[in-house]
């Protein structure tokens, strides 16, 4: 039997050394073409409105997440879901992208239960996995991949899903545990997985809808860089939605970064110049990064208010 490949460092520090390496010998060998570009006015503004609508995106995935929680028939009482997904958000830039997991459980343990609490936040990213994928067919047949791509829906499935969460939430309880020992407990095998027999429709309509709104943000990009003439919306919306799954699934830098750009290049390099394509994806990064910091920084500000207004 073959030994199990083993690297220093771990596989997640290989992946994002080489993609990070890759973002930069992209932008050294468009360094001209970069320093040639220039943003007007109107662009400005466009890159303003994207702040604003990753922001709204961010709210649109808290409500998602609250859809989601509400659909796997728990009632979490008095704690609310929305300010803690901003909230923890920015603790998954934190290194070992298991942070902002470990938060949100810890905040739902105490009301739902160790077992009920983790799938509640482990199915998330089944579901936004699921529904960014169910955007690349928009960008047409593209050689089958549109095909490909529907088919994890399938996983959604009671049939399927249940043994998926089962051993995914038998892994991400090893991995709290490591990272932060005595604060979690471990979990009876009968209290392992969704226990509902449906297919979340609500929650996997609501993460849709996140999707389109984290593109919108992403379209203001490549307005501002003059890059929507060359190819269909439809086309750009499919790769947009395959980079952002890889960064989401790929176990990489926190956030996806380096994942999300070296996919975004691959699919869309050859049809359209690069140093305006890598202006996009740096500056979405930046658009959606501040979004998250002011997103955290008003429920902080909110709770800090509230407190004041106590007293």
């Amino acid at each position: 039997m073959l030994k199990r490949l083993s690297l220093p460092g771990g596989l997640r520090l290989w992946i994002t050394l080489l993609t990070l390496a890759f973002v930069g010998v992209a932008l050294a060998s468009h360094a001209t073409g970069l320093r040639a570009l220039t943003i007007s006015r109107q662009g400005w503004w466009l890159l303003l409105l994207g702040l604003g609508l990753s922001w709204l995106s961010l709210v649109v995935n808290a409500l998602a997440w609250k859809v989601l929680v509400v659909w796997l028939g728990h009632q979490p009482g008095r704690l609310a879901l929305v300010p803690l997904y901003l909230r923890s958000n920015l603790l998954k830039y934190l290194p070992g992208g298991i942070w902002h997991f470990l938060d949100r459980f810890r905040a739902l343990r105490p009301q739902l239960g160790g077992g009920k609490a983790l799938v509640s936040v482990l199915m998330e990213p089944m579901v936004m996995a699921v529904a960014a994928l169910l955007w690349v067919p928009f960008g047409g047949f593209q050689n089958g991949l549109a095909l490909l791509c529907v088919l994890p829906s399938a996983l959604l499935l009671p049939r399927w899903r249940e043994p998926l969460l089962r051993r995914l939430e038998t892994s991400k309880l090893r991995q709290l545990n490591r990272v932060d020992p005595g604060s979690t407990t471990s979990i009876e095998d009968e209290e392992l997985g969704s226990g509902r027999t449906s297919y979340p429709w609500w929650p996997l309509v609501s993460e849709l809808l996140f999707v389109l709104c984290r593109f919108a943000g992403f379209w203001c990009c490549l307005q501002t860089f003059g890059l929507l003439a060359g190819q269909p919306l439809g086309l750009w919306l499919a790769a947009f939605a395959l980079a952002w799954t890889a960064g989401l699934v790929v176990p990489a830098a926190p956030g996806g970064l380096g994942v999300f750009e070296v996919v975004l290049l691959f699919r869309m390099g050859t049809m359209v110049p690069e140093a305006p394509l890598l202006a996009v994806a740096l500056s979405y990064r930046l658009l959606v990064t501040l979004a998250d910091l002011i997103a955290a920084a008003a429920v902080k500000g909110d709770a800090w208010m509230a407190a004041k207004v106590r007293v």
